[in-house]
């Protein structure tokens, strides 16, 4: 069984060295280092700032008085009756529950919209591969942070910048 295990596993990286070699060009592209260096990438971002600047400084605003009751409660606690103490303590707690729940949807929607953008950029990336490997002639394009090592000459990272700019 194990020799019949290991021939099978021999087979296929033979199988696999082949397919590789029967590419007549492959090149690589550090995907990442173009998503970070692309100028869309900043306007994405300040645009999600402003998109999300009215909900955060709402969440802030709701942080901050907060802070002041809560503050203000312990001051006064002890010179408190205890059915007004009970009545700032409910206050508090969902005063609590409403910027925990006002919080949380701002950092859902806010990671949802990251994401979206993020994908665009992506795409915009992919598409740039797609057409710097057609124009140029590769078969494969296989991405910087997935090899362990390949030839600089074979790097394709500079035209797809030049074509996602």
């Amino acid at each position: 069984m194990k020799k019949w295990l290991s021939a099978a596993g021999l087979g296929l990286a033979l199988a696999a060295a082949a397919s590789v070699q029967a590419a007549d060009k492959i090149a690589i592209v550090n995907v990442s280092s173009v998503f970070q260096q692309m100028p869309q990438r900043e306007t994405v971002a300040k645009q999600l700032d402003n998109e999300f600047k009215g909900r955060a400084s709402e969440v802030q605003s709701m942080e901050r008085e907060l802070q002041d009751r809560v503050q203000k409660y312990q001051r006064d606690a002890s010179t408190m009756k205890a059915s007004e103490r009970s009545k700032v303590e409910k206050d508090l707690s969902v005063l609590r529950d409403q910027l925990n729940t006002k919080g949380q949807a701002l950092e859902q929607d806010s990671r949802r919209r990251q994401m979206e953008e993020r994908n665009k950029i992506l795409s915009r990336i992919q598409d740039a591969v797609k057409s710097v490997a057609t124009k140029q002639g590769y078969d494969v394009v296989i991405d910087a942070n997935a090899v362990a090592y390949a030839d600089n000459a074979k790097d394709i990272t500079a035209d797809v910048l030049k074509q996602v700019k």
